[in-house]
């Protein structure tokens, strides 16, 4: 086994532990989060637990399609993406409903849940880092979604903040729509990188 061979085993190896101890957490806050979100009626923890949710099934698929050949890499690459649009679908709708009744959540739950959130994904973010550059387009939609989602729990935890001053319901608005952006320019991206691994291989 020539040493190149060896040497992408290895990165495979790592790559799927550190997908899987994603997926795990992922799975974990998404039960937390969207409990809270429900209980406290907010758009942007709602969009974001069902990120989390989303995450889960991407790091597992991303785990069964990396013992796959690179054209099946991409093509598992292009379901990814649209994977990735998925919670945004549910955004808007739930969006449309504090649109037409713009009540403020509890901000303190707001905060404290986004922060919560903010450290898984951080996390999950620094265990991905060191594979963002791993051949194919898998482990780009494993590190863009980790990524995006630490700093859509950034906004929560602003927004938490905002919504203590100005008692309205408008920042948790924004941020959940916000997240929807990120999610669609993720799903962009990694349609992108797969559409390049299968022409590559054609």
């Amino acid at each position: 086994m020539s040493v190149e061979n060896t040497s992408l085993q290895t990165s495979d190896t790592a790559l799927r532990g550190a997908v899987l101890f994603v997926a795990l957490a992922n799975f974990v806050y998404f039960g937390i989060e969207f409990a809270i979100a429900l209980a406290i009626g907010s758009v942007a923890l709602f969009a974001d637990s069902i990120d989390f949710l989303e995450d889960t099934v991407l790091n597992l698929l991303i785990l069964v399609g990396l013992s796959w050949s690179p054209v099946w890499r991409g093509r598992l690459g292009m379901i990814l993406a649209a994977i990735l649009l998925i919670p945004g679908l549910a955004t808007i709708q739930t969006a449309w409903e504090k649109f037409l009744h713009p009540t403020p959540p509890d901000p303190t739950w707001l905060a404290v849940a986004g922060a919560g959130a903010l450290v898984i994904n951080l996390t999950c973010a620094l265990v991905l880092a060191r594979h963002r550059k791993h051949r194919g387009s898998l482990a780009k939609a494993a590190f863009l979604s980790a990524r995006n989602d630490a700093l859509a729990n950034i906004a929560i935890v602003v927004a938490g903040l905002l919504t203590a001053v100005i008692l309205s319901g408008w920042p948790d608005l924004i941020v959940g729509l916000g997240i929807l952006a990120m999610n669609a320019d993720a799903a962009r991206q990694v349609w992108i990188a797969a559409r390049r691994e299968v022409r590559a291989e054609n």
